[in-house]
């Protein structure tokens, strides 16, 4: 059943995925931009979770920034596979967005590892090619990010293939890697917890680590300067939020003007993330643009505005049939050193966490 929303509702969302005030009572401060008490606030939010608008409100981390290494990784297996594929992907703590998309490459997963891992980013996706059985595997990282953030237009007021300027992460804002020091650490693992709705909800993390709720929030801050904390809000479940499409498109771009097409692409509000990665003899698409719309149509009408602005007309628009996994990366917990000795053990591992 579609989730039924009023006008409050749809306000504080574009709120809470712009920004969850880094302050010790941050549903009061909502509550003072939407006219509500943090108390109402709060039971919005409860019930819009309970609804499965939303999926979690925490801390977004840059994962190059950390030490991480990720990549988007595209695999092609037999249809009649796929679902127990997915199923032995979705096992690596890493991976965070795993789908079925209508394409010969089929499953199209995130991962990441950490800086200690033992199998590295490409060792750990070999192996995964091996447990899936997969027929082909294509390693397709970050060459350059135009943009990454996904804010859904909650009101409707936006026009669905409107540009702008707004300053967006990127390559030109992103930080490197920077040291993480052992405190900090605790830290990072507070903040990527889900949000606690009570009315102060730093209070606990706070004592958990042994330090004030005033040092936790500048600790966050300072991560959010530093770039390595992108921004602290929600992320929706695009479907029960009323977008029930997505289209990922990919274009196949040549020539030295290829990031300024990259950022024109970027530069769409229906554009969450725009990337340029690797090309392979069966895979010319060198700019990934992910679109999220309301219905096809309206990511058709995106894609073809972007054609039309860019002139760029060879691409594809790959949907997603099947969510296998949607979830947040969780830094600095030893789950993927565990998946690492089990597999390298010869355990054959299934299930998401």
């Amino acid at each position: 059943m579609k989730p039924e929303m009023d006008a409050q509702d749809r306000k504080l969302l574009n709120l809470l995925q712009a920004e969850f005030p880094l302050d010790p009572e941050p549903f009061a401060r909502l509550g003072e931009k939407t006219g509500e008490t943090a108390r109402a606030v709060i039971q919005r939010i409860e019930r819009l979770k309970r609804e499965h608008v939303i999926r979690q409100i925490s801390a977004i981390f840059d994962t190059r920034a950390l030490g991480y290494k990720s990549s988007l990784v595209a695999m092609k297996v037999p249809p009649a596979r796929a679902d127990q594929a997915a199923e032995v992907i979705n096992s690596h703590p890493g991976v965070s967005h795993n789908y079925k998309r209508n394409h010969e490459f089929n499953l199209w997963f995130t991962v990441a590892v950490p800086p200690d891992s033992r199998l590295g980013l490409e060792g750990t996706v070999e192996k995964l090619h091996e447990l899936a059985q997969a027929d082909s595997t294509r390693l397709l990282p970050t060459l350059r990010l135009y943009k990454i953030g996904v804010k859904l237009d909650m009101t409707g007021e936006q026009d669905v293939a409107a540009a702008s300027d707004e300053a967006t992460y990127s390559d030109l804002t992103r930080p490197k890697k920077s040291e993480i020091f052992p405190r900090q650490v605790a830290i990072i693992r507070a903040l990527q917890k889900d949000v606690a709705l009570v009315e102060r909800p730093f209070d606990a993390a706070a004592t958990e680590i042994g330090i004030t709720v005033p040092e936790l929030l500048e600790e966050a801050r300072g991560f959010q300067q530093r770039g390595q904390m992108r921004r602290f809000s929600a992320v929706l479940h695009h479907r029960h939020a009323g977008f029930i499409a997505n289209a990922m498109g990919v274009w196949k771009v040549e020539g030295e003007n290829a990031d300024e097409i990259g950022q024109v692409m970027a530069s769409f509000n229906a554009v969450s993330h725009c990337y340029r990665r690797p090309v392979y003899p069966d895979w010319p698409y060198s700019i990934f643009s992910m679109v999220h719309g309301r219905s096809v149509e309206d990511c058709e009408k995106v894609l073809s505005a972007i054609s039309e602005k860019t002139g760029i007309t060879e691409y594809r628009a790959l949907y997603s049939t099947r969510e296998y996994k949607k979830t947040r990366v969780e830094y600095f917990t030893p789950d993927s050193e565990k998946w690492e000795k089990r597999v390298m053990a010869g355990a054959v591992m299934t299930g998401s966490r």
